[in-house]
């Protein structure tokens, strides 16, 4: 193995020592020392990088033993693996995370040769979306045990910072109805504001879904594949009966993907000049009309898809709940419902003991014998 280190003097500083790395060129002084000691200290410093490289060829040897792909997987290949185990949008979602600039100088590097510093350059020039499918990558192989150990420990992470999101508020979803011209987008919206779910979801809901016999419209969520079984209101029913009665619900929206739907919603949000908000800010609409309601959490939960309580915390955080005094539950709980008990039957005479009595035939309890 060739040095990496190697010593020079300086006649022109006094005949001083110093230190060249050879792979970046930089000279480090080594002071005010004698030839031997320099050489001591260009020696060392080659030793300790020359048994770090050992350590590194020892350990592949031995893992190479039940893998034999640790010396030459690297983290696209890993990427490839973990995007096959997805599918539909989030398989879409992961093959656009794959094309992101700042994981292109990360992709063809050798998993087990990673350092640290690597895995925060590439955070550094990402964004949320970096942060997040990275995290995700990196203990996916952790749990393929391609990687021995964290790279990164879990707690020194950078914190994903989103957006801030915010729902629609209705006095918006009014304007948006008003001045949406096209029935089928206007009739897409209203079904987002009553049901919660996602556009993708909305959007392909088919005439079969819709059981006006039980007054219940169910479908399956795309991303987890869980069923969603809402029952139907006043203003979702009068909605769904503008809707074709057989076919899809939706024709034109259906054959679109999320971005061209996004892009149509962003055009009348243009056009009104409502900012902040986007088709995934009708989840969060829902979410806060239903904590401000009241409705059970765990419904609420149920309707939107959440697996998480904090989850669906964080959609409803935003929320404006109305809480009543605590005087009226006090008055409530003071309010006590007296039942009338049974008057105490009156002792029999001493006469009228007897056959007839109704403690006849019945054992006499005996007084025990006090102990002395």
């Amino acid at each position: 193995m060739k040095n990496r280190y190697r010593l020079i003097q300086r006649g022109s500083r006094g005949g001083a020592f110093y230190c060249v790395d050879t792979l970046t060129g930089k000279r480090t002084s080594l002071g005010d020392v004698d030839r031997d000691a320099a050489e001591q200290i260009a020696l060392a410093r080659n030793q300790a990088l020359r048994q770090s490289a050992l350590n590194l060829q020892i350990a592949r040897a031995y893992l190479a033993g039940s893998d034999s792909g640790v010396a030459t997987r690297t983290w696209g290949m890993a990427l490839e693996c973990l995007i096959a185990t997805k599918r539909g949008v989030t398989q879409e979602r992961w093959r656009r995370a794959a094309r992101e600039r700042a994981l292109g100088p990360l992709l063809p590097r050798i998993i087990m040769e990673t350092r640290a510093e690597e895995l925060l350059a590439v955070l550094r020039h990402g964004g949320v979306s970096t942060n997040a499918h990275l995290r995700k990558l990196h203990n996916f192989c952790l749990g393929m045990t391609w990687l021995p150990w964290p790279l990164v420990p879990k707690p020194l992470w950078p914190p994903i910072q989103h957006r801030e999101r915010r729902a629609v508020t209705a006095d918006e979803h009014r304007r948006i109805l008003e001045r949406e011209r096209v029935p089928e987008r206007r009739a897409f919206y209203e079904l987002c504001w009553h049901l919660g779910g996602s556009q993708s979801d909305v959007a392909r809901l088919d005439a079969r879904d819709v059981d006006w016999k039980r007054g219940v419209v169910s479908f399956f969520r795309a991303k987890t594949g869980t069923p969603q079984i809402v029952r139907m209101g006043g203003g979702l029913a009068a909605v769904l009966r503008s809707l074709p009665a057989e076919g899809p619900l939706f024709p034109a929206l259906a054959a679109k993907n999320e971005r061209q739907r996004a892009a149509l919603f962003q055009a009348i949000c243009r056009r009104l000049k409502i900012t902040g908000i986007s088709l995934h800010s009708y989840r969060y609409a829902w979410a806060e009309r239903a904590k401000a309601a009241g409705y059970p959490e765990r419904f609420a939960q149920e309707a939107l898809g959440h697996n998480s309580k904090a989850v669906h915390r964080a959609y409803a955080r935003h929320a404006e709940v109305l809480l009543p005094p605590l005087e009226e539950y006090e008055a409530r709980a003071k309010v006590v419902v007296a039942f009338p008990l049974p008057a105490a039957a009156a002792p029999l005479p001493e006469g009228a003991r007897g056959t007839d009595a109704p403690t006849a035939g019945l054992p006499v309890a005996q007084e025990a014998p006090r102990s002395r």
